[in-house]
């Protein structure tokens, strides 16, 4: 196992597999891993590293992706979704990625903990407060994180329709393997008629991202949609 020194787009992802080789599926471990780590390495890198994991837990907001996480937790809060895209990253860059191209690819991934990671992007947070006494929100330099998370972004290739908030009836289209894994019989029908929508239809986020984001070209030839 390599050492590391610096935290870069590159050394957080050995060091998230590295903490996955030794603790595997041990959320409390692999997060006091992590800790350990990152007090060693001190302050600037657990900064680097809180920087880097709140970047790649927001290049993962997207609706589409939601769509998936919604199908693998029988629907999906706001915090929800927070905790999956934290459970997302645990995985590693290779399955981080693919789901980003394709969240049907998530078929693949092992099932456990309920899909949930709160705890493993606040531990850049924990190690630089039990380094310094202070909270690393004290120190945020917007700027620095901007810069982080759009170079961040240049690895990452989104998938086809990722960014529309899909109704349950599309999902089935958009997400089959998912849904063949997840999903009993009859399952989509009780959580289309009891839920109505995946949305809330009346959010100015969900009206806008309906009028601009295309959808999933699977949805059109599946559905005939236009759009």
């Amino acid at each position: 196992m390599s050492s590391i020194s610096e935290i870069n787009k590159d050394t957080f992802w050995e060091l998230i597999a590295q903490a996955k080789e030794q603790c595997g599926q041990d959320q409390d471990a692999f997060c006091q891993w992590l800790e350990d780590r990152l007090i060693e390495m001190g302050p600037e890198q657990a900064l680097n590293f809180d920087y880097a994991a709140f970047a790649y837990r927001a290049a993962a907001y997207k609706y589409g992706l939601w769509s998936a996480a919604s199908v693998m937790l029988d629907g999906c809060t706001d915090d929800g979704f927070t905790d999956f895209r934290g459970w997302l990253i645990a995985q590693g860059r290779e399955v981080y990625m693919a789901a980003l191209k394709d969240p049907d690819s998530l078929a693949d991934a092992p099932d456990y903990q309920d899909q949930r990671f709160a705890c493993l992007p606040h531990m850049g947070d924990r190690a630089y407060e039990e380094l310094t006494g202070r909270e690393i929100y004290e120190e945020f330099d917007p700027a620095r994180y901007d810069t982080l998370k759009a170079e961040l972004k240049k690895d990452i290739v989104y998938g086809d329709g990722i960014g529309y908030p899909y109704g349950w009836w599309d999902v089935p289209a958009y997400v089959p393997r998912l849904c063949a894994k997840y999903l009993m019989p009859g399952e989509l029908t009780r959580l289309a008629e009891g839920r109505v929508d995946t949305w809330n239809r009346t959010s100015p986020e969900i009206r806008a991202a309906r009028a601009t984001a295309q959808k999933s070209k699977k949805i059109k030839k599946d559905r005939g949609d236009t759009r």
